[in-house]
């Protein structure tokens, strides 16, 4: 399956089936879109093998597990070259409180992080001795998630 290829009907409810669940079986999903057993299969693997599904995740509950504080932080870099991105990209890719973080344009920042902590004093802790002493960071802004007004891993398939 070529990234240009056109997927059919199948194929689009075997991804949107997955991006709800990606713990259903073969069986549960066969069913669940009107395929036998096999070629769903065969479908899967198709998706799978052509970069289309990247990986199936299980969604965590956050608060559950505690982890209550949603912060997103604005990054600004003192230099604009590809060493210093790198750098901050190399470093921001191993705390496992990012995440997503977002190289962006248009704002006065550089980057856009989504960090995940259990409160106030976890974020404190998180930004003094790991963002702030990357090397290259010259500002940081700082806001706090309220309330999750939509909140999916799902993409729009109604474009495809």
């Amino acid at each position: 399956m070529a990234e240009t290829t056109k997927l059919d009907k199948f194929d689009r409810q075997i991804l949107q089936e997955l991006q709800r669940n990606g713990g259903l079986s073969n069986h549960e999903l066969a069913d669940r879109i009107g395929l036998s057993p096999s070629p769903c299969l065969r479908r899967v693997k198709q998706l799978e093998e052509a970069g289309i599904i990247e990986r199936r995740v299980t969604i965590l509950n956050r608060r559950k597990l505690a982890l209550n504080l949603t912060a997103i932080i604005q990054i600004s870099m003192d230099r604009h070259t590809p060493e210093r991105f790198e750098g901050f990209e190399a470093k921001v890719t191993t705390y496992p409180e990012v995440q997503e973080c977002f190289l962006i344009t248009g704002q006065d920042h550089d980057y856009l992080l989504k960090v995940v902590v259990p409160d106030m004093d976890s974020y404190q802790e998180f930004l003094l001795n790991k963002v702030t002493r990357i090397e290259g960071v010259s500002g940081v802004h700082s806001s706090f998630v309220m309330r999750r007004v939509v909140d999916t891993t799902e993409l729009p398939l109604g474009y495809l």
